[in-house]
């Protein structure tokens, strides 16, 4: 075998697991890692998130005056994932080596920072050990500048995250403004203004966007940092190929295209994947998810996670779980938008429903967006297809909220949308439900009753089908001024409009079976020596996206468990 390239540790892919990992061997001793990114930009999906990281117990909600233990933690967990679903062993590594993970990363690395959200709910409120909040964090913003010559080639959060697709916000800001909460308009005037202030800025950085990143940016954005300041580089353009082992099945090292060109690369230590997961990958969603699916319906945008980790394993009789699921999320995919916004915020607001063509609601629109498409694929079939389905709302609820790629209306009125939503069947208006029916091809009879359900719920204050708004995570998405129930307002003020919802999702969380070290296994229960797989590479730890950040929190905590084990260091 003949080296182009040789490091102690090669990790492809370069989001937040990845990154971590990387922070984490340099720390620990390991000098010489090679990071490659298929992409021309670094940061992956986790730069495209909403860059929350859910840790239980951990020390930032403490110094806030939460409780929480890792007997809650574990109980939570329990239940809220199906028997079965994930090994206890790695449960328990999780809640055991989470909080210690991100003390480590955030002692060792002044450039990593983090806020613990005080009121951002578990997702299921009524099972047991379940916290109202402190348990998920979000990255505290950075300048964009601070990345000096790298700001060109970092991945940025989704356009969903933009104001006017220029001005980033935090999650506790986009929460605010998208609920009308008291005070929203200050925070919409103090973001505007501090753009304004900027407009020198942009004209020297030839960028549209602002100078601050928030969500997922910022948490990328502030690794990356980390790494720079510590002599470690991304190369981009760089792709896996394939895994280059020796006699004994131990990995060495990785075949991969450089810009184009094949270059093999040594591995002296081990090989980390951390390169995401299959979502852009049409054959391996037809063989592996649930119908219906469509890569046109995936929200994160990352166009490269096409499952070449996953391949590459396979061929060496790598052990996986958990194929069949994804990070569930229904979808808005406009025309015109380079990528489907996620459909949590419009569908939790008080005054709309989610309809199938029989005019049918499909389950709760205020729960956790986890929750909601799990419903939508048990209860679909042929027969009963819940695909395509409508947000359906009135013009209050249109003056009131940010629908989507809609905005308000104010910012973007309806004489202003762009033909394609109306020819391509993306949305409707008109004047009656009767004729919102027709143009979409609704039962006409079937969406009646349900608005009329609708209507007396909104009343009452309670949903006899579904109890939506009964969660306390139901209202985190409310409008606190609507009552008796701030998920549920009456849909009666002509004109209507409807939009479509896809069944999508933001990554697919099917993958490599893992030890709690992160070492891959084979079918036969044995370990790859020299190979280990986090984030959207290795299946699922929470599968059942159990709070805000289910996914970052488990790939920077098992890349902290690779990193401990590939260099022999405690951790502390």
């Amino acid at each position: 075998m003949q080296w182009e390239l040789e490091a102690d540790v090669i990790i492809v892919g370069s989001g937040l697991g990845a990154m971590t990992a990387a922070l984490c061997l340099k720390e620990m001793g390991v000098e010489d890692i090679l990071i490659i990114e298929k992409a021309n930009k670094f940061g992956g999906t986790s730069a495209v998130s909403g860059g929350g990281i859910w840790i239980p117990n951990n020390h930032l909600a403490k110094a806030c005056g939460a409780t929480d233990s890792n007997d809650e933690a574990k109980a939570y967990v329990t239940a809220t994932t199906a028997a079965g679903k994930v090994p206890e062993t790695l449960i328990d590594t999780y809640i055991e080596n989470a909080n210690k993970m991100l003390k480590f990363v955030t002692s060792r690395a002044k450039e990593i920072a983090y806020i613990s959200l005080e009121h951002y709910p578990d997702y299921y409120m009524h099972a047991e050990g379940a916290k109202a909040g402190h348990r998920s964090l979000e990255p505290k913003p950075i300048n964009w500048d601070q990345l000096g010559d790298d700001m060109a080639t970092m991945q940025e959060t989704h356009h969903m995250m933009y104001l006017f697709d220029r001005i980033g916000f935090t999650q506790v800001e986009g929460h605010d403004l998208v609920t009308r909460s008291p005070g929203w308009w200050k925070i919409m005037l103090k973001l505007v203004l501090k753009y304004l202030f900027e407009t020198l800025w942009r004209i020297k950085y030839k960028t549209k966007r602002a100078r601050r990143l928030a969500c997922g940016a910022a948490g990328t954005a502030r690794m990356f940092l980390a790494l720079k300041n510590r002599g470690i580089s991304v190369t981009l353009n760089c792709a896996l190929t394939d895994l280059v082992t020796d006699d004994n099945d131990r990995v060495i090292g990785v075949h991969a295209k450089d810009h184009g060109r094949g270059i093999t690369i040594r591995a002296r230590k081990a090989v980390i994947l951390g390169s995401g997961g299959f979502e852009y990958n049409q054959k391996l969603r037809e063989e592996y998810l649930p119908q219906p699916t469509s890569t046109q319906w995936s929200s994160g945008g990352i166009h490269t996670n096409t499952g070449d980790s996953l391949q590459a394993c396979l061929k060496l009789n790598a052990k996986t779980r958990l194929m069949d699921g994804a990070w569930w999320c229904t979808t808005i995919n406009a025309p015109d938008e380079p990528a489907p916004r996620l459909a949590i915020m419009e569908k939790s607001l008080p005054g709309s429903c989610v309809v199938n063509m029989r005019g049918e609601r499909i389950a709760n629109e205020s729960q956790n967006y986890m929750a909601y498409a799990t419903d939508f694929f048990k209860s679909h079939s042929e027969d009963t297809p819940n695909h395509p389905s409508y947000m359906i709302f009135d013009k209050r609820f249109r003056d009131s909220y940010m629908v989507g790629p809609l905005l308000d209306v104010k910012s973007r009125p309806d004489k202003s949308l762009p033909k394609s939503y109306f020819e391509e069947g993306f949305m409707a208006i008109e004047e009656s439900i009767d004729a919102l029916a027709k143009k979409l091809g609704i039962d006409k009879d079937g969406l009646n009753t349900t608005i009329t359900k609708m209507n007396g719920y909104a009343t009452t204050g309670i949903d006899l089908e579904f109890q939506r708004g009964e969660s306390q995570y139901d209202k985190y998405y409310g409008d606190e001024s609507v009552s008796p129930n701030p998920c549920l307002h009456a849909i009666e003020q002509a004109p209507f409009y409807a939009i479509r919802i896809d069944p999508g999702e933001f990554g697919t969380h099917g993958g490599m079976d893992i030890t709690p070290h992160a070492q891959v296994l084979k079918e036969d229960g044995s370990v790859i020596e020299g190979l280990y797989a986090i984030g959207n590479c290795a299946a699922a730890i929470l599968p059942s996206y159990p709070g805000p950040g289910s996914t970052l929190g488990p790939a920077m905590t098992f890349a902290y468990q690779a990193a401990k084990h590939i260099s022999g260091h405690n951790g502390e």
